[in-house]
């Protein structure tokens, strides 16, 4: 286990656990915090044994609630856009993060929390818990964020969140996309465990270069895009782990991936 003030990083099997551990602060994001997320990236991402990675919050009173404005981020001295453009750093490290990701939504998640929220590539969250993006309460508006919410949801409904800043609930969060389901908060762990060992027992190699596909095709023409993930199919299939795949499919018995 690796621990920081701020944020606890542990590798448990083939699973790599990022906690935010302000649970008194309501896991607010501090400029320490984005430090310390971005060296643990890059142990998770170096470490061949860790094939996911799982996002939560410590305690119940919320997942992260965003930028921490009396703290570390606060305005004083140009430290609010320092502070924003180390979040900004940090949601494009986790754009290109090559292993899949999933957030733990254990509690609320307001502000940039959502970002983090939403650069993880599965969310499963309690079904009690809300979200919102509540800067236009104090005057400034979610800037990054919107990259996300843009990405994840329709142009109408980010528009009604970023604009009022209301609450959104759990069953409403799903319908709309913004995250992938929500489930009994007795069951949340069962689920985020459940996920986490199909994302394991999946192909590092064909995940890895699927993930990349899949960002760099966002950015693509239709027709271009096409073309693109015809030769990355190409690409994916040539791989050791494709053959083991196809292999152990006609073979009727478990594939044994080596990340090759």
């Amino acid at each position: 286990m690796q621990m920081g003030k701020d944020l606890v990083y542990e590798v448990i099997g083939r699973m790599a656990l990022l906690t935010i551990n302000r649970e008194k602060k309501r896991n607010a994001i501090t400029q320490e915090m984005i430090t310390n997320f971005l060296e643990y990236l890059d142990r998770a991402e170096r470490n061949n044994d860790v094939r996911a990675l799982c996002l939560t919050g410590a305690g119940e009173k919320a997942f992260c609630a965003g930028a921490d404005l009396a703290g570390s981020l606060s305005a004083e001295d140009s430290g609010y856009l320092s502070g924003a453009e180390r979040y900004a750093e940090l949601l494009k490290r986790f754009s290109k993060f090559p292993k899949p990701m999933v957030a733990r939504v254990n509690g609320p998640c307001l502000a940039g929390g959502i970002g983090l929220m939403l650069s993880c590539d599965i969310v499963i969250a309690r079904n009690d818990t809300f979200f919102s993006t509540p800067e236009v309460n104090v005057g400034i508006f979610p800037m990054m964020v919107g990259a996300l919410l843009k990405q994840n949801v329709t142009r109408k409904k980010a528009m009604e969140m970023v604009l009022t800043g209301r609450r959104v609930s759990a069953e409403e969060a799903e319908k709309m996309g913004l995250i992938t389901r929500a489930v009994e908060p007795e069951c949340l762990d069962e689920e985020v465990q459940k996920t986490l060992k199909f994302l394991i027992a999946n192909s590092p190699t064909g995940i890895r270069m699927g993930k990349e596909a899949f960002r760099v095709m966002g950015e693509l023409p239709f027709d271009d895009a096409v073309d693109y993930l015809c030769k990355a199919l190409a690409k994916v299939t040539s791989t050791e782990d494709a053959k083991e795949g196809m292999t152990a499919f006609l073979e009727k018995r478990p594939p044994d991936f080596k990340g090759k």
